[in-house]
C-alpha cells in the first residue's frame, strides 16, 4: 500500500511511536527483527527522530528518551496515535469526559498536529490531525501495526469514554472465560479491549498494546529472544483469531506480534 494524499479516517489508529532509554540499541533490535530501514532525522544535539520504514515508507518512529524522563524512571514504551479530523475539538471533548492533557495540542512542524492524553482509566494515547504526514503509510501489511488492544481495570468507564470521544461502537465477544470488547466503525473492528483482573500485577497500569503482523509468530518470538528481548507470553493460539506472543524489547518496551488466521496479510 503506497502513500496517497488521503489521510487516515477519523477514529483509526494511524501511528506508532517508541520512546526508548537506548535509541541506538533499540533501533538495532527493531530493524533486525522486522527488517525495517531507519531514517534518522536530527531534532537536537546528537538526538534523532527515527522514521522506521518498510520499502521506503514510514510505518512507525522512535526517539531517545529525555534525561528528565530517565531521571523520573519512565520506562521505555510504545505510544499509539489515533487519527482525528479536528484535534482541538476532540481534545477539548476528551477533557470534558475526564481525560488529562499531558502535552498539546500543538503543531509538529508541517507534519500535523498532536496531543498526548491520559484517559480516565489511566492509559496514555495520542491523537493526530494530519497535514503533510498522514502517519503509517502501510497499514494492514506484514511487519506493520495490525491491532490495538486496551487493557483496563474499568472496562465500562473506558468503553463509554472512547465511544463518546470517537464515535466508536462496541460489540461484546465471549472469549475463553472472559468478555472481550470489539470497538468498531461502520461495523468494522478498529480495536479491542479486555478487563485487567486481579491476576494482573498491581504495578502494571492500564495501557494500549500494539500488535505487529508477522507471518510466523514462533519464528519472530524466537528471533526477538535471540536479539536480547524477553518473551513474556509465549506464542499462543487464540481460536478463530490467530497466534500471538507478547515481547519485551531489550530496553523494556512491551509490544505484541500476531499471525492472523482471519486475514491473509500481504507482505
Amino acid at each position: 500500500m503506497s502513500e496517497t494524499k488521503v489521510n487516515h479516517p477519523h477514529g483509526i489508529f494511524c501511528w506508532s511511536e517508541l520512546c526508548t532509554t537506548d535509541w541506538k540499541n533499540g533501533k538495532a533490535f527493531y530493524t533486525e527483527l522486522f527488517s525495517w530501514a531507519a531514517d534518522d532525522q536530527p531534532i537536537g544535539d546528537d538526538l534523532y527522530y527515527t522514521m522506521l520504514q518498510k520499502q521506503g515508507d514510514d510505518i512507525a518512529a522512535m526517539y531517545q528518551m529525555s534525561l528528565e524522563q530517565k531521571t523520573a524512571a519512565t520506562p521505555s514504551h510504545w505510544l499509539a496515535y489515533i487519527a482525528v479530523d479536528n484535534i482541538d475539538e476532540v481534545a477539548a471533548k476528551a477533557t470534558k469526559l475526564g481525560a488529562d492533557i499531558i502535552a498539546g495540542p500543538h503543531d509538529v512542524m508541517d507534519a500535523g498536529r498532536m496531543v498526548l492524553l491520559n484517559e480516565p482509566g489511566g492509559a496514555l494515547f495520542a491523537l493526530w490531525q494530519a497535514n503533510e504526514h498522514k502517519g503509517c503509510k502501510r497499514l494492514g501489511e506484514l511487519n506493520t501495526p495490525y491491532w490495538h488492544e486496551l487493557a483496563t481495570r474499568n472496562s465500562a468507564a473506558s468503553r463509554d469514554f472512547y465511544c463518546q470521544l470517537l464515535g466508536w461502537k462496541c460489540v461484546e465477544k465471549p472469549m475463553e472465560g472472559m468478555s472481550y470488547t470489539l470497538f468498531t466503525i461502520a461495523d468494522q473492528p478498529v480495536a479491542g479491549m479486555l478487563e485487567m483482573t486481579e491476576e494482573w500485577p498491581a504495578d502494571i497500569p492500564a495501557h494500549w498494546m500494539i500488535y505487529f503482523a508477522v507471518d510466523d509468530c514462533d519464528n519472530y518470538a524466537a528471533t526477538a529472544q535471540q536479539l536480547g528481548g524477553e518473551v513474556c507470553v509465549p506464542p499462543t493460539d487464540i481460536p478463530e483469531v490467530g497466534r500471538f506472543s507478547v515481547i519485551t524489547d531489550p530496553q523494556g518496551a512491551v509490544f505484541s506480534i500476531m499471525t492472523s488466521s482471519i486475514h491473509d496479510i500481504q507482505d
